[in-house]
Order: structure tokens, then sequence, then C-alpha cells
């Protein structure tokens, strides 16, 4: 059996994803064979593995900082929300059904428990170490009972549990407190000590907190991590809440790893700008980092007609609504000014839900059950919606350039005219695809971009070195540099290899009976 750890968190987004792809990609460097794992994940990014399984994108992009080809062992339970109370349950990258959250936690959770441990025991028979990574926070007493994913797995796996904490958020010392203290004798035992992420200023105003808090706790903080702009993977949240009712959710729909790095100036004299339509249920919008990549491509979410006027290039995204999309954008006005753009010329893409909301006719018996909708007729293409939902890893060539991507849909297309584009198809500088990932193409990206530019009357030229797989390495070095310079790398390596240290105390009250 190989050394374990998992990291929990205070809350959601406290950094849980990338401090789990930061210790991989440190691990990595000095030799040790790693891997990630989420039990259970909630997200509408998803990514599709080489043999065909459906994953959430933050676990392919810690494989990747693993350097190991990420598979459906790495995230078993998949849940896809498709509204406010129900999700698609994705098992072994394959989906089983539809869920309400009643029904999940009433039973089913649990019963999934077996199958998860057996694909953790299974990477742990395969690597040096595998690096859980829990969701929410492990002092959600609601759910405890049915928990797979924080102390559920620690307690049945024996690992050892290190809490993240958002101090930028504030609050921390509190929370990693009270996440302790309302966990039952049994998983405080796991509970080996805390990490401190997002700090701004003197750490050394801050370490008589840490030393009273282990004297409260008996548990030591394994390290500060700074505050850093641009450090990230794939976000795990796209529900898609409008701008005008702003969130922290949607703060982070709305920028990315990519997106909020530094990049260079453009290479030509004009910007590009891009319109993001920012539908419901907004899925994989991680498409569009491959552009904001680009030096001079300006890349923004919107949900107002108006918004569009000065965009060069408009993006319909991803979504795991197609018919509540079109609806949201009927109503909004935005598919009106996607009809008049569509008719001046003006470049509109549609990328998997979103192409199939730019074609003629919608038969939707299977997502929303709507059957008969008229889409916005802007391309030749009739979809049917079946029951199989279409995973692959498909490759090709468009504008002259080699093209690779990945499907996940249920919309099967009938295209019916127009100029082949990427198994969709285009008309003037109205473009349709299910292909998601293909902009992370770079020559693709870079032909596509001209094309753009050409049709909008701006002076824009795409940069010629920029390769999005080197900024992709490039982030992940950065959070492995986190890791090792501002962590107890020799304390995290013993507590990976030995588990959580005996005789850690008990912080009353603990779990409510």
């Amino acid at each position: 059996m190989s050394g374990g750890l998992l990291v929990a968190g205070t809350t959601s987004d406290a950094g849980k994803s990338v401090v789990t792809a930061g210790i991989c990609r440190w691990l990595v460097r000095q030799g040790v064979k790693v891997a990630p794992f989420k039990a259970q994940n909630m997200s509408l990014n998803s990514f599709v593995t080489k043999e065909g399984a459906e994953i959430g994108r933050a676990q392919a992009m810690q494989a990747q900082a693993c350097r190991v080809e990420p598979t459906a062992l790495m995230n078993p339970v998949l849940l896809k929300p498709g509204g406010e109370q129900s999700s698609q349950v994705v098992l072994l990258g394959k989906p089983v059904g539809e869920l309400s959250a009643r029904g999940y936690h009433g039973g089913r959770q649990q019963r999934l428990l077996g199958t998860v441990l057996d694909c953790l025991a299974e990477l742990r028979g395969t690597y040096d170490a595998v690096i859980c990574e829990g969701a929410g926070s492990p002092a959600e007493i609601n759910l405890r009972r049915t928990d797979i994913v924080n102390m559920g797995i620690a307690r049945n796996a024996r690992l050892p549990v290190l809490v993240v904490g958002d101090i930028d958020r504030g609050g921390v010392f509190a929370s990693f407190f009270g996440t302790v203290a309302l966990l039952s004798p049994e998983d405080q035992e796991l509970i080996a000590g805390f990490l401190v992420n997002k700090f701004r200023g003197d750490v050394g105003l801050l370490e008589p907190g840490l030393d009273m808090l282990q004297g409260l706790t008996g548990r030591r903080t394994y390290g500060v991590l700074p505050f850093r702009h641009g450090l990230g993977i794939d976000e795990e949240d796209g529900m898609g809440v409008p701008p005008r009712e702003r969130s922290r959710a949607w703060e982070r729909v709305s920028r990315g790893p990519v997106r909020e790095s530094a990049v260079a100036p453009p290479a030509g004299e004009d910007v590009l700008r891009v319109a993001v339509c920012a539908i419901p249920l907004m899925s994989n919008f991680t498409d569009v980092d491959a552009l904001a990549a680009e030096p001079g491509v300006v890349v923004r979410f919107v949900d107002r007609p108006e918004e569009l006027a000065d965009a060069d290039l408009v993006v319909i995204p991803g979504t795991r609504g197609t018919v509540r999309a079109l609806q949201w954008l009927r109503e909004r006005g935005l598919a009106d000014a996607l009809v008049r753009r569509a008719a001046r010329h003006r470049p509109v893409l549609g990328i998997c839900g979103g192409f199939q909301i730019l074609g003629e006719h919608i038969e939707d018996e299977v997502e929303s059950r709507a059957g008969e909708v008229p889409g916005l007729g802007l391309l030749p293409v009739r979809v049917r919606f079946a029951r199989e939902k279409t995973l692959t890893r498909p490759a090709g060539e468009a504008l002259g350039e080699r093209v690779e991507g990945y499907e996940i849909h249920h919309g099967v297309a009938d295209v019916l005219g127009g100029e082949p584009f990427l198994d969709g198809c285009r008309v003037g500088q109205t473009w349709g695809t299910h292909w998601h990932g293909s902009l992370e193409s770079d020559g693709f990206r870079r032909a596509f971009l001209r094309e753009v530019a050409a049709a909008a009357g701006r002076r824009f030229v795409p940069a010629p070195d920029t390769s999005f797989a080197a900024l992709r390495e490039e982030q992940l070095d950065r959070l492995g540099d986190l890791i090792e310079q501002h962590a107890d790398t020799d304390a995290l390596w013993r507590l990976i290899e030995s588990g959580a240290p005996q005789g850690l105390p008990f912080i009353p009250p603990g779990a409510p009976a």
C-alpha cells in the first residue's frame, strides 16, 4: 500500500484543488510516482479520458500535475447539476441517471462507498502516493452519515487529513478550530494539521496565532501559502449566475488560471474583444481560456445584448441545459442580438450546447423533456437528444491546421449544409462545433483568430509563439514552487508516508449525536 493524504478545506473554494495539484507537482519533481483522487466531484467542467470516461476537469489537470494520463479511477463519482435540485450522476466515467439531492444523499451516495474505496485501493496499489481532495468541508454535520468524499473516505482508508483555510476571506482561525471541534473523536484522530492559503503580508505577524491554534488543538500548521494572482487550475463551478446577481461563485466563473495571468502586449496594432454569453448551467467554459492566453485577446462574460455591440467575437459556450439556455437568451434579448450579428457577418462561435442553440431545430426528450423547440436558425443543423451520451476524443483538421478536442453531449447534430467545420459547420462567420478544447490546438487557434480579426476589421495579429500547453505546465510548476517554498515539505512527506501523528487530542464538543 502506498502513502496517501486527504486535502480537505474549511469551506468550498478554500484552495483544495490548487493545493492538491501543487503537492502533486512537488512530489513528481522529487521522483515520486503520484496520482490524484477525488471520490466525488460536483462540476459542470468535465473532461474525457483516453478510454472515453468523463471526469472532472480539476482531476484531469491534477493528473497533468502528476505527469500521468487521467483515468476514471481518479474521479469515480461526478455529479453534473441540471438545476437547483437535481444532478446527473456519472459513475466511473459513464452517466447512470438523474437524482435529486435528497435522493442522492438519502441512500445512493453511501452505496457508492465500496466503488470509491476500490478505485482508491487500485490507485494506491499502482502509485507511490495518492493525494486525495475532499469536497466542501469535512464538518458538514448534516451530510456526515453518508459522506464518501471527506472523513468517510479518510476513515475507511486511514488517510491523514490536511485542512486548508483561505485567510483572504477572514476568520481562518475560527474556521480551523471549528472544523476540528465539530468532528467525532474518531474523525479528529485523522486531522493532522492545517495549511493557510492566500496570505498577504508579514508571516511574522501571523505566527503568534498559529502558535495559539496549535496550543488549542494540538495540531501544527504545515505551511502558509502567500497570495498570488493567476494561480489556479480549471474551475469546478460553472452554474452561470448572471452578473447582476453576482456572488463569489460567479466571480470564480469569470476568471480562470490563464485569464488571470499577465500576458504580453498585442503582437499587432489592435486587441481582439471576445464576449462569452453567460448562459445558465454553463459547462466547460474553460474553452475560452485558450483565447485569453493569446496576447491582445480580451475575454469577458456578458448577459446583456448591448454588451455584444463592441465584441469582435461572441462565444456561446457549452451548457447542461441547452433548451433552458436558449430560452434565457430569448428572454434577455441576446437571441435577437445574435441573429442581427450573424446577418451582418460578424463572428459567432457556438461550442457544444452553444452549437446546438445556433441550429434550426432541437428535439429534446432527454435533458429538458421540452419536445420540439426552434433554435436560432443561424446554422443548417437539426439536433435530436439521445439517451446515450457521446464521450469521445476526436482529432482532425480545420483551417489547414491539426486540431484535437473532446466531446461530451447528448445532442446528436444532423448537419444539412454549410461548410464543414470540426464535425459541425460554418455559414459565413457563424461557426458551430461539438468539440471542446479545440482552441487549445495552437496552430488552429491562431488561424481561427486571423479569420475573426479579418471579419471584424481589426489589425490584430496572433502571436506566433503562444503555446497553451506550455502555459499550463508553467502554471502547474508555479503551484509546485508554492508548496516547495512555503510548506514544510519534510513534515508533509512524513504525513503522506506514515499517516496522522498518534495521540492527537480530542477537541470538544465533537460531532452531535
